[in-house]
């Protein structure tokens, strides 16, 4: 938005020329300057609208050449500046006075003076008034932009949005709630008020990150549920913190005092089967509630861990997994809201690669609604510490998404503001933000003294009056008879409610209707040790096969491939026709595609994947006339199945964690993230730890989430080298991970349709190959596609006379094929080599065996990996029922070396312990 400050300096004339302008061609003026012109073409009609639709008489206009063009652009200006920057004088906070952030709105900056006040501007049309004095003008912007709210949308491009936006705020804002709704604000706000009250009364001390301060929260999730169903939203999956999540699961979710409050005693039936639990304040909950208009609406509260903000792209995910399984990815129908601190929105990263997802094919969900619950303090930390730029909500700008501030101790405001953003986003499919700026009465928890680093502060909320205080005693003071009788009668329910809570009254649970895919997880169930002894059989007929291979490497007629990869797809042909046998890219392909044919869903997203880091997967081909995309598993006959892969942003922390969000909604679909490189992969540490390895165990949820994570020793240096193993190794208890180090094409076919053939869902994580991709012995033959299952460990073909062995090579992923060719090479039938394919959970029965076949024979781990990192640590641990030394490179701080040579040397010389040892 202009504020056209250059043409009040100009001569009328040139304003009366750009009228003219306009006369004659209204798409030839500036978008803003047009609006400005409209306004007087409005005025010169027969009669104007004001801003509630009643006729007013229009001040006959002078003629074009009489207009005093100067005198109404300053009022556009002045119009212009309020639009602009009126959030930054609006009275948001409730405790204190806001810093002066220099907004220039004061009359004379416009060329103004309070001897203006009282003269008539056409200007007033712009807003719906009509030609009316200044001082009406004024004071209505006021009202719209500087009030109890502010609103920030200038960066916006689509000027449908702004318009949009604009009405809301100067034809509709202002006009007055009917009673039904202050009522049921009212009532919310009991609920929320209370709550904190029944909790703060019987059990004190206890941490239970408390809403007080923030309590319109309840009345604002309950406007947005409502408002949002009645624009046939059917599903709301919130994503949240633990500042209020006790009192979201019960007066938004429906969950009773007694379900919440024996956790609180630990009275509470532990369901342990899958796991140890987590703490209250951290655990998920689904509902089915109806709607003040009797609408029917599934809620889902995400569980999350303590590290803020973590749970976001989680929440997304599984929203877009639900639009696209059950809504078919008709976004209407679902709505993520994400409820951040003011401090963690302002400080961790994950937020922004969340916000960058948003209109991204891969990742888009049709708008998420931000709340910011904005207690002006993170944990002791000032605000003004907190963040350099103007608002906690600053990065919404990167993605033109608004940003409605508001005073959470008024919660007509705050309905109001959530109210448009909800149709806002249902309107235009956008990201929109809601900053409530409110207080935190206690500490970081009940048992911390905010007095400590924040005396005068606390020393002023300390006075304050709770919101449903401040509302009540507005209603009582200000509001129409109704509306203050309605409101005392309010106080006795509160009042009495509270008792009934306290005396342990009891209240009903929600009836709730599982949907499809929740029935589906239903029909699984909690993993054995003995569901790993064998893997199930994942064999496919000839039949599926040849139709999956011949669907893959042909392509619509009219399609020209690019010269390069048509000749990589004849060359796969060639092969199988020549020799029966597909490559890896191939039987990856394959896996994919039979369970399609199988009527599942796979989706697979992270950098470059259509392609593949290494040019390998040519999933997507590109027509070199038309640049036209492709998919080559879009056309099998017979499937039911979608194959949805995306190229991600380079994010991995968010990416990852999208893709475990879509996981946990749906237990028949295979979801993949691969990662650019297996090294890159401690970017989305935290995911991996919080949710990954340890979320069955905290919140009983199974998920079957794959990571494909390029690792191997090839020369690249110590940042393309390692994925690192044995991280994740260390985290591998109770069943809760699939580890893999796959070296044949086939056996990750396997590995893959393992993953839906099970009877539950496990994460896997697989170290993929790099340069093996194309080694010919990663070749796999027909039959090994049509016949058994994953091989967690694979025998020695060459030395095959067991008698014969005096040395035992146990080693897993790429270092087999040096060491076989080693083997070959030396025609060494006295060493066997086998290959440890699953890592975790250990195949034990299946090496025990092994070695009792090769019990005259030396056994040793080789690996290339330093000591301290791979498997060495892990199988020392847990692999104790065999006798075996380790061979591998030395300890080291760094992954692996920088130099090629210094690289080979260390290769050859694994390679040349493990055979002379």
């Amino acid at each position: 938005m202009k504020d056209f400050s250059y043409i009040t300096s100009s001569d009328p004339a040139f304003i009366e020329g750009l009228y003219q302008d306009f006369l004659k061609n209204p798409e030839s003026v500036d978008t803003e300057l047009k609006k400005f012109f409209e306004g007087f073409d409005f005025a010169i009609s027969s009669h104007a609208v004001n801003g509630n639709g009643t006729a007013t008489a229009a001040v006959k206009p002078a003629a074009a050449a009489d207009i005093d063009w100067m005198r109404e652009i300053r009022v556009y200006r002045l119009i212009l500046g309020y639009r602009n920057k009126g959030h930054l004088i609006a009275k948001t906070n409730p405790i204190r006075e806001r810093k002066d952030r220099g907004a220039n709105l004061d009359l004379g900056f416009f060329g103004l003076s309070e001897d203006d006040l009282d003269k008539t501007y056409n200007a007033g049309n712009l807003i719906g008034l009509g030609a009316t004095t200044l001082r009406n003008i004024l004071t209505h912007l006021q009202n719209c932009y500087a009030s109890h709210v502010g609103i920030e949308f200038k960066y916006i491009s689509d000027q449908k949005r702004v318009d949009w936006l604009t009405n809301e705020m100067e034809r509709k804002f202002t006009n007055p709630l009917p009673i039904e709704k202050k009522k049921r604000i009212l009532e919310k706000l009991n609920e929320g008020v209370m709550f904190e009250k029944f909790l703060h009364t019987k059990y004190i001390g206890q941490k239970r990150f408390s809403l007080e301060g923030g309590e319109t929260t309840i009345a604002a999730l309950d406007a947005i549920i409502n408002i949002a169903a009645e624009y046939d939203v059917h599903e709301v999956v919130i994503g949240m913190a633990h500042r209020g999540r006790l009192n979201i699961l019960a007066n938004i979710m429906g969950k009773t005092y007694a379900q919440i409050f024996s956790e609180f005693e630990g009275t509470a039936k532990l369901d342990q089967t899958m796991g140890s639990g987590d703490v209250k304040y951290h655990m998920g909950y689904g509902s089915e509630i109806t709607t003040t208009g009797g609408k029917s609406v599934h809620l889902k509260l995400m569980p999350n861990p303590s590290h803020l903000e973590a749970v976001d792209p989680v929440v997304v995910g599984f929203a877009r997994a639900k639009a696209d399984i059950l809504y078919q990815s008709d976004f209407d129908k679902i709505l993520p809201i994400l409820i951040h601190g003011d401090a963690s929105l302002a400080g961790q990263g994950i937020v922004y690669e969340v916000i960058q997802m948003s209109d991204l094919d891969g990742y888009y969900t049709g708008g998420t609604l931000h709340f910011v619950i904005n207690n002006q303090i993170g944990f002791t930390t000032d605000f003004e510490d907190a963040r350099s730029s103007d608002y906690c909500t600053s990065l919404a700008a990167t993605v033109h998404a608004p940003v409605l501030h508001v005073n959470g101790d008024d919660p007509e405001a705050v309905i109001k503001c959530v109210e448009i953003a909800t149709r806002y986003r249902q309107e235009f499919n956008n990201d929109i933000f809601i900053d409530m700026v409110c207080y935190r009465r206690h500490g970081h928890n009940e048992g911390d003294d905010p007095k400590f680093t924040q005396p005068i502060l606390y020393g002023l909320i300390e006075k304050h009056p709770n919101p449903r205080e401040v509302y009540t005693s507005y209603l009582i003071e200000n509001g129409e008879a109704d509306a203050a009788e309605m409101a005392k009668d309010m106080e006795k329910k509160f009042w009495a409610g509270l008792q009934e809570r306290l005396d342990e009254v009891k209240q009903h649970p929600l009836p709730y209707t599982y949907q499809p895919p929740e029935i589906a997880w239903k029909s699984l169930r909690k993993a054995t040790e003995t569901d790993f002894d064998r893997s199930p059989v994942t064999a496919i007929s000839e039949a599926n096969f040849k139709k999956v291979f011949n669907a893959m490497m042909t392509w619509p007629q009219g399609f020209t491939p690019i010269k390069k990869i048509e000749k990589i797809l004849q060359d796969k042909v060639k092969l199988f026709n020549t020799e029966n046998k597909v490559d890896w890219a191939t039987g990856e392909l394959m896996a994919y595609g039979t369970l399609l044919l199988d009527g599942n869903d796979v989706r697979m997203s992270g950098q470059d994947v259509q392609r593949g880091t290494f040019s390998h997967r040519h999933a997507v081909l590109r027509d070199e006339n038309t640049d036209k995309y492709y998919n080559r598993l879009s056309n099998i006959e017979g499937a039911k199945g979608q194959f949805r892969i995306y190229n991600s942003l380079l994010s991995e922390y968010g990416v990852l964690g999208f893709e475990y969000g879509y996981a946990m909604a749906n237990p028949n679909g295979l979801v993949l993230w691969e990662a650019q490189f297996g090294d890159f992969c401690n970017g989305a540490q935290t995911m991996i730890d919080q949710f990954v390895a340890a979320g069955e165990q905290k919140w009983n949820r199974m998920n079957g989430v794959v990571l494909l994570l390029p690792h191997g020793y090839e020369g690249q240096g110590p940042e393309h080298s390692s994925a690192r193993m044995e991280r994740f190794l260390q985290m591998c208890a109770e069943l809760n991970l699939i580890i893999t180090n796959i070296t044949m094409a086939a056996n990750f076919f396997h590995a893959m349709r393992r993953q839906l053939a099970w009877p539950f869902r496990k994460p896997l994580v697989n170290f993929s190959p790099k340069a093996n991709l194309r080694h010919p012995g990663s070749y796999s033959s027909l039959s090994e596609f049509t016949s058994g299952g994953f091989k967690e460990v694979i025998e020695d073909n060459f030395a095959t006379d067991a008698a014969q062995v005096k040395k035992v090579l146990l080693c897993s992923g790429k270092l087999y094929f040096d060491l076989a060719e080693k083997q070959l090479k030396d025609n060494r039938k006295d060493v066997a080599i086998i290959r440890l394919e699953q890592i975790y959970p250990l195949p034990v029965k299946q090496l025990e065996s092994l070695y009792k076949k090769y019990n005259k024979s030396v056994w040793f781990w080789v690996q290339e990996e330093p000591l301290n990192m791979g498997a060495a640590s892990f199988l020392q641990t847990n692999l104790k029922q065999l006798n075996y030394g380790v061979i591998s490179r030395n300890a080291s701080a760094s992954t692996a070396t920088g130099y090629s040579k210094v690289h080979k040397q260390e290769q050859d010389e694994i390679i040349e312990t493990a055979f002379s040892i």
